[in-house]
C-alpha cells in the first residue's frame, strides 16, 4: 500500500495528484453551480494551441507558458462575447473551442516530428512529473486558492442571482471573468499530469460525486477534493498493480478518471434514498444569499 510511492517517479505522480486536488475540488463546485461543463470542457481544449506553440518554442519547457497564455486568452475571450448577453455562452463557447483547437492540430500536422510527444499531452503523462512541475502546480494552487478566498462571497451571488449581485454593485462581468481565468489555471496546472483531455472529468465529476451525499457547497468542495486524492491514490496503485504483476499497461491517469467515475455511480443510490427519505430541499440558493447577505 505503501512501498510503490517511496520510488521518486510515484512519490512526484502522487504529491501533483494532491495539488491538484486541493484546487479542483473547490472549482469542480463552481463549475456545477454555474452549469460550466461545457466551458471547462472548451478550456481543455483551447489550451492545445498554446502547448503545442510552447512545446515548438523552448520545448516541454515552454509548454506551460504556452498553455498559460492560451488559457488566459481563452478567459478573456470568453468572457467579452458573452458579456451583456450579446452572444450566447453555448455559442461563443463552440465558437473558440473549434478554432482554438484547429488551431493547435494544424500546428501539429505541420510538424510530424512532435506529433508523438504532443500526444501525451492530450492523454497526460502523471508518471513523468518533474520537481519543476510539482513546483509550477504549486504556485497555480496557491493563486487558485487565495482568488477563491477573496473572491468567495461575490462568486456565489453571482453564481445564484446575477441580477441581484449586479443591483448590489458587483461588477458581473469581472466576476465571470475572474471565474474564467482561474478554471483556466487549474487547467493549466493539470494540463501535463493527466491530460487536456482527461482534465474535464476533474472538473466536473467531484462536485457531482459530493452533490449526491450533501446539499452544502462548503462540504461538496471539502468531498470532491477527498475523492480526486482518494481516486489518486487508488489510480497510481491500480497502474502499479496492473503493470508490475498483472502484465496489463493501464496509464495512471485513466485509472484515476474511472475511479472517480466508479464513486459518482456508486453514490447514486445514496441520492435516491435521501430523496425518498423525503430529504431536506436544495438550500443553494438560500444559503448563498445567506453567505453574501
Amino acid at each position: 500500500m505503501i512501498e510503490p510511492f517511496t520510488l521518486p517517479f510515484m512519490g512526484r505522480a502522487l504529491i501533483e495528484i494532491v495539488l491538484l486536488a486541493l484546487i479542483c475540488g473547490p472549482v469542480s463546485v463552481f463549475v456545477y453551480a454555474r452549469r460550466l461543463a461545457f466551458v471547462s470542457d472548451a478550456l481543455t481544449h483551447t489550451v492545445f494551441p498554446g502547448v503545442v506553440i510552447g512545446f515548438v518554442a523552448g520545448g516541454l519547457d515552454g509548454v506551460f507558458v504556452g498553455a498559460l497564455v492560451a488559457g488566459l486568452l481563452t478567459a478573456v475571450v470568453l468572457t467579452v462575447l458573452t458579456r451583456g448577453n450579446r452572444v450566447s455562452d453555448d455559442a461563443a463557447t463552440a465558437v473558440v473551442l473549434t478554432a482554438m483547437f484547429s488551431v493547435g492540430v494544424v500546428l501539429v500536422s505541420r510538424r510530424t516530428s512532435y506529433t508523438s510527444d504532443l500526444t501525451a499531452f492530450l492523454f497526460g503523462r502523471l508518471l513523468t512529473v518533474t520537481p519543476r512541475q510539482i513546483a509550477e502546480t504549486a504556485v497555480v494552487a496557491v493563486v487558485v486558492l487565495v482568488a477563491l478566498l477573496v473572491g468567495a462571497r461575490a462568486l456565489l451571488f453571482r453564481t445564484f442571482d446575477p441580477a441581484g449581485s449586479a443591483a448590489a454593485g458587483f461588477r458581473v462581468g469581472w466576476l465571470d471573468l475572474w471565474l474564467n481565468v482561474v478554471v483556466a489555471l487549474v487547467v493549466v496546472a493539470a494540463v501535463r499530469a493527466v491530460g487536456t483531455i482527461l482534465v474535464v472529468a476533474l472538473l466536473i465529476v467531484p462536485a457531482a460525486a459530493a452533490r449526491m451525499v450533501t446539499d452544502r457547497l462548503v462540504a461538496m468542495a471539502v468531498i470532491g477534493t477527498l475523492l480526486i486524492a482518494g481516486a489518486g491514490y487508488a489510480g497510481l496503485l491500480a497502474s502499479w498493480t496492473a503493470s508490475l504483476h498483472c502484465g496489463v499497461a493501464l496509464t495512471s491517469a485513466s485509472s484515476i478518471v474511472l475511479l472517480l467515475v466508479a464513486a459518482y455511480l456508486v453514490l447514486i443510490p445514496v441520492r435516491l434514498l435521501r430523496t425518498r427519505r423525503g430529504g431536506p430541499p436544495v438550500p443553494e440558493r438560500n444559503s448563498a444569499h445567506e453567505l453574501v447577505g
